[in-house]
């Protein structure tokens, strides 16, 4: 399937050091989504960097908020520029664009929607942690946004490897087309 990289943007999704230390093995995620950033920069599709993060003390983080109330005590003492750190071996290079975002959504606290729109972006390929999380949130949320998605599926990771297989064959191909890197990269 050829695909129009023109108007397409990869986004690489909470790749930052405080959270891929939640994963048991994130060595083979981090490896499939270098090679998509490889992919993209080799074609001249723009790479965003989008990461979760808050004011130091965390006020932005509601007691209301389910996800993230239980660890407001610890991203109120955590130093939030190293939490926010992209993993080394994806860091972005000069000129490639950096979000952060303040919830599970890429859009959700973010101005993604503002650089998407200036970049032109109409399609959009995600990859990043957690397949249940960021990953899911931004296929919905950018879905309904009327944005072409693409999810590569071995360069994201949840901590679920069912849930990862539900999303990624049953649910994502709903929304969004559904590719390996490698297929990605033939495209």
């Amino acid at each position: 399937m050829e695909q129009n990289t023109q108007n397409t943007a990869l986004l690489v999704l909470d790749m930052q050091v405080g959270i891929l230390g939640m994963l048991p093995d994130a060595s083979a995620t981090i490896g499939k989504v270098a090679a998509a950033i490889a992919n993209a920069r080799n074609k001249d599709i723009p790479v965003i960097y989008v990461t979760v993060g808050f004011r130091q003390g965390a006020p932005e983080i509601s007691m209301n908020n389910k996800s993230f109330a239980g660890g407001k005590e610890r991203f109120a003492n955590t130093d939030m520029a190293e939490f926010m750190k992209v993993h080394p071996d994806l860091a972005p290079q000069a000129g490639e664009l950096a979000v952060i975002k303040r919830r599970v959504s890429a859009f959700t606290g973010s101005d993604l929607e503002v650089v998407l729109r200036a970049f032109g972006i109409q399609h959009m390929v995600l990859t990043g942690v957690a397949t249940s999380g960021a990953v899911l949130s931004t296929v919905r949320e950018a879905a309904d946004k009327d944005y072409r998605v693409t999810v590569i599926s071995d360069g994201c990771a949840d901590l679920d490897e069912e849930v990862h297989r539900v999303l990624t064959t049953k649910v994502f191909p709903r929304q969004a087309d559904v590719l390996t890197v490698n297929e990605w990269s033939k495209s």
